[in-house]
């Protein structure tokens, strides 16, 4: 029971967090386009945005959601691969190379 609810703090909130990220994104994605557009239109002679002022993307939030991924699926290959697990798949590959049945269970 403890494992569960530790794995689940531990999916949980990486999780949540990069949904905060995505939401973050979403909502000043067209603020941080407009900007691109304003520093290129020169280069590329299309109309410039009037009356904007500009704003980039915090970096420190791109890392944290890169992060809260890698946390996230550490997490999730910490549960999936326990002793069981590997246990299984080493007699998988032992019944593969010997040609055996095994064990089966009905």
């Amino acid at each position: 029971m403890v494992r569960i609810g530790v794995f689940s703090v531990l999916y949980t909130v990486p999780a949540t967090i990069v949904l905060a990220c995505y939401f973050y994104e979403q909502a000043f994605r067209s603020t941080w386009e407009k900007t691109w557009l304003l520093q290129t239109c020169k280069t590329y002679a299309v109309p410039c945005p009037s009356h904007f002022a500009p704003m980039s993307p915090d970096f420190t939030v791109f890392m944290i959601k890169y992060l809260m991924t890698m946390i996230v699926g550490i997490t999730t290959g910490f549960w999936i691969w326990s002793g069981k697990t590997l246990q299984s798949w080493r007699r998988f590959y032992h019944r593969l190379s010997t040609g055996s049945k095994g064990e089966t269970a009905v």
